[in-house]
C-alpha cells in the first residue's frame, strides 16, 4: 500500500508525532496465508508509540489548568513515556521527575536525563502497593513537590483517546479498511483500548487481540477474572502486575501469551531479516501476530505495533553477552546458563 504524507515544515518537534508508516513483514511471516503489517511507531520523534500520549496528556493537563507555567510533570514510566513527556516539557518549559523500575535499560535512563529530566530508580520486584513500587513512588513525589502534576498514564483518559483520535484512524486508512485483526500489548492499555474502540466502530467484526508477556497477569484476568500474583519477566513496557485504569477489557476479543525468549528471538530476527531495528516489545507483538496469522485464511489482514527503537536496548536484547547471561538463545542456537532455566 502506497504511503503518502505531509512534507510541509512543522512548527516544532511535536508536529512530527504520528502519521507513522506501516510496513509489510515479508520474511518472518513464512507460512502465513494472509499478511502481517507492522505500524512503525519507532519513527516518532522520541522513538516510540508513547510520543502520542506524552503530547496528549500534557495538553489535557494544560486545558484543565492542572499544569501551570513552570510546573513539574511527574510520571511512573518504563522509559518511553518519560522520553515523550520530556520532549514536550523541553519545548514548553516544564520540569520533569520520573520514577523507573530498575530493570529498564540504561539507554532509556540516559535519554530522559539528556532531555533534562530527573530519574528516580525503584525496585521492580515489589508488589504494586509497596511504597517502593514505581507508581506509588511517583504519587509520593507529587504529594511533596509544589506545582507538580502526575501525568498518570495508567488512568488518564487522554491516553486511549490519543490512539482513538490518531493511531486507529491511521491504521484504518493505511489498510484501506481491510484490517481484520489488530494486536497490541498493554502496559497502560491505552494503545489497544483506543485503537480497538475506533476499529470496532468502523467494523465490529475486527478482532482485537492482546499480547501478554509470560509473567504478566492480564491474560489470566481476562480469561478467569482472577487476580493472580505476577512473575518477573524481562520484556519492557508491556504487561502488568495490576489492571491499568486505561485498559478497556470490553473491546478485547482474546489474549495470547509470549515468553521472553520468543520475544527476544523475534526482535533479533526483525533486525536481521526485515531491517527493522526495534525493541523487545515489538518482537513480542510480532511473534504473537505471526502465530495468530498462521491460523487464519488468506484474506486476513493482521496489524500490530512496532513500539520503539532498538537503540534503546543496545545493552540488552541486541547484546549477545546480555542474552547469554540471561539464558536466552542467540542466532547460532546456543544459550547461556541461567538459574531456573
Amino acid at each position: 500500500m502506497e504511503q503518502t504524507g505531509n512534507h510541509l515544515p512543522c512548527n516544532d518537534i511535536m508536529g512530527t508525532v504520528g502519521r507513522t508508516p506501516m510496513v509489510l513483514l515479508n520474511k518472518v511471516t513464512d507460512g502465513v496465508p494472509g499478511v502481517v503489517y507492522g505500524k512503525c511507531e519507532f519513527m516518532n520523534p522520541g522513538g516510540s508509540v508513547k510520543d502520542r500520549i506524552g503530547l496528549a496528556m500534557v495538553e489535557a493537563a494544560e486545558r484543565t489548568g492542572n499544569l501551570k507555567q513552570g510546573g513539574v510533570i511527574v510520571e511512573a514510566t518504563s522509559g518511553n513515556t518519560g522520553v515523550a513527556l520530556a520532549l514536550v516539557a523541553a519545548m514548553k518549559g516544564y520540569k520533569c521527575i520520573f520514577t523507573m523500575p530498575d530493570k529498564m535499560s540504561p539507554e532509556k535512563i540516559q535519554l530522559v536525563e539528556s532531555l533534562g529530566a530527573k530519574v528516580v530508580i525503584t525496585a521492580s520486584d515489589v508488589p504494586p502497593d509497596d511504597p517502593d513500587h514505581y507508581t506509588v513512588m511517583a504519587q509520593s513525589i507529587v504529594d511533596r513537590t509544589p506545582g507538580a502534576v502526575l501525568a498518570n498514564q495508567f488512568y488518564n483518559e487522554a491516553n486511549p483517546k490519543a490512539h482513538y483520535d490518531t493511531t486507529g484512524p491511521e491504521i484504518w486508512e493505511q489498510t484501506e479498511g481491510r484490517v481484520t485483526h489488530f494486536l497490541a500489548g498493554a502496559g497502560t492499555g491505552g494503545t489497544i483500548s483506543g485503537v480497538g474502540r475506533y476499529l470496532k466502530e468502523q467494523n465490529p467484526s475486527v478482532k482485537i487481540i492482546g499480547v501478554d508477556p509470560k509473567g504478566s497477569i492480564l491474560k489470566t484476568f481476562f480469561d478467569t477474572g482472577e487476580m493472580i500474583k505476577g512473575e518477573p519477566y524481562k520484556v519492557e513496557g508491556l504487561g502488568s502486575d495490576k489492571i491499568p485504569g486505561s485498559l478497556d477489557m470490553g473491546v478485547i476479543d482474546g489474549w495470547v501469551t509470549v515468553d521472553d525468549n520468543q520475544a527476544f528471538q523475534m526482535t533479533r530476527r526483525l533486525a536481521r531479516e526485515e531491517g527493522l531495528f526495534v525493541g523487545g516489545s515489538s518482537g513480542l507483538l510480532v511473534h504473537g501476530a505471526v502465530g495468530l496469522a498462521k491460523e487464519l485464511d488468506a484474506d486476513a489482514v493482521v496489524v500490530t505495533v512496532l513500539c520503539d527503537w532498538g537503540e534503546h536496548y543496545m545493552t540488552k536484547v541486541h547484546n549477545d553477552e546480555w542474552m547469554c547471561l540471561n539464558g536466552f538463545s542467540i542466532e547460532d542456537g546456543s544459550s547461556g546458563v541461567s538459574p531456573g532455566r
